[in-house]
């Protein structure tokens, strides 16, 4: 391998870990920024519930799906309500 492509390599691995770490810190930051006026912290706070399956969780998302206008979040929190449905019953 030529040090041109193990430099691209490391640079692309330091970039995928520099946004993992970002996206975490994003989740536990926002996790219950539900109901934010920013769809990126909405959607880090369904990040952080699809971590959490209960009966109260189901009851939030239930809540939220009347309130969110944003089709694409309406849409992840669907198959997050869905999938504790499933594993909770």
């Amino acid at each position: 391998m030529t040090r041109r492509a193990v430099g691209f390599l490391a640079g692309l691995l330091s970039g995928i870990a520099a946004g993992y770490v970002w996206w975490t810190r994003e989740q536990a930051r926002h996790q219950r920024a539900l109901y934010s006026r920013r769809p990126m912290r909405r959607l880090a706070a369904l990040g952080w519930i699809s971590g959490q399956p209960s009966a109260e969780s189901m009851v939030m998302l239930r809540e939220y799906l009347g309130w969110e206008q944003n089709p694409v979040l309406q849409r992840r929190a669907r198959r997050l309500l869905a999938r504790f449905e499933n594993a909770l019953h």
